[in-house]
This record gives structure tokens, sequence and C-alpha cells, in this order.
């Protein structure tokens, strides 16, 4: 599964695009940040097993910020966000929740999955899959699949409640047993297009923040 560092990077380059004038170092940090924190459900994994992709690793976490930040600016008389920290804070609060959504809630959906809906929902989706072109099939997708007989969602797409799916991380290798003498591995980056694109949102924000230094000096 892509690591919290991936997550971060891709949240970087996202905010870099997307933050334009109002890129700052507080501004890209918190994109970051907010990218980052979606996996201390790892943690509550804990204590309460299937928390993990499953408590912060839904919809609902980006969606109900993202009515109420829309609500407060455009139907309100007075906006909070904008009277308080202006369009500064409007474009950072919109930036942070588009890079939530895209760099780790769905980056994880159609990586081994999440529980999308829950708690409204509590099933496990896992999206993982590939979109082709075939000469003989034509346009080919594996992300959703379905059961021919039935109908409905396909056992590779459906995994399961939180009650019957874990995941194993670095703090806890073997959900659902001890993991007493088990080896503990935090990954960085799983695959070469992930060490790459660490690397260049790395590059690329430490590129704009150097940029944006010398503009001020100017």
């Amino acid at each position: 599964m892509p690591s919290v560092l991936v997550h971060v990077a891709f949240a970087g380059l996202l905010g870099t695009a997307l933050l334009g004038e109002r890129f700052d170092g507080r501004a890209i940090a918190i994109v970051m940040v907010a990218s980052a924190s979606i996996d201390l459900d790892t943690l509550v994994g804990l204590v309460f097993p299937g928390a993990h992709r499953a408590l912060f690793h839904n919809i609902w976490i980006v969606l109900i910020p993202a009515v109420i930040l829309y609500w407060d600016v455009t139907r309100r008389e007075t906006s909070f966000v904008l009277e308080r920290w202006g369009p500064y804070g409007y474009r950072v609060a919109w930036v942070t929740l588009v890079t939530v959504l895209f760099a780790h809630i769905l980056l994880d959906a159609f990586y081994s999955g999440v529980n999308i809906l829950w708690p409204l929902h509590d099933q496990f989706y896992d999206l993982s899959g590939k979109l082709v072109l075939s000469t003989e099939r034509g346009i080919v997708q594996t992300f959703v699949e379905f059961d021919a007989a039935s109908g409905t969602l396909d056992e590779s797409t459906v995994r399961g409640s939180t009650e019957e799916t874990y995941y194993s991380t670095g703090f806890n290798p073997t959900p659902g047993e001890s993991s007493s003498g088990a080896e503990r591995t935090f990954p960085v980056a799983e695959t070469g297009e992930q060490l790459v694109l660490v690397v260049a949102s790395l590059g690329t924000v430490a590129y704009r923040l150097l940029e944006t230094e010398r503009a001020d000096d100017e």
C-alpha cells in the first residue's frame, strides 16, 4: 500500500499546482500534513480492529467539511472563513480537501481498498485494477467488476466489513493475532514509480518554496 510519504508527496504536487498565488510554506505544509493525518486511523486500529482505512478513509471526512465550506462562503451573509482568514484561508481550505480526497483516500481506494462509505455503509471496496485498450476486447477495465451470474459486485471488488477486513501495517503487522516477535516494516516506497513520485514532489515543493522566498526578497 502507498506509504505516508507517498501520500504526502502526491499532496505536495497537487497543492503546489492548485494553491497558485496563495502558495507559501504554511499553505503547502497544511495541505501535506492534512493528507498524512488520514493514516492516524492506523493507530486507532490498535485499539479498535478494523478502524484502519475506515475511520478516516471515507468520503464523509471530505464531503461534510466541503459542504460546510461551500455554505459558509456562498450562502452566509458574512463568511466565517473569509472574515477570519480571507481569500487565502478559503483557497487553502478547499485545496486541502481536494488533496486529501485524491492524494490519500482515492489513492488507497485504488490500492487495496478503503471503507469509503463508513459508517453509513460498513463495506470495504477494493478498486485495484487496470484500464487497457485491447484489439480484441476493446476498452477493458477491472477497477469495478461484476459477477456475470448475479450482476452484483464481484468479490474482487467487495472485501468485507470492519469486523472481517484488516490491513497489515508496521504498527500492527499481524492484525487479529499477537504481533510479538513479528517483523515490523514501515514502507517508504514500494515501487520505483512511487520513489519517482516522492523525489519529483519534494523537488517541486522545494523549488516553489525557494522561488517564493526569492520573490519576497525582491
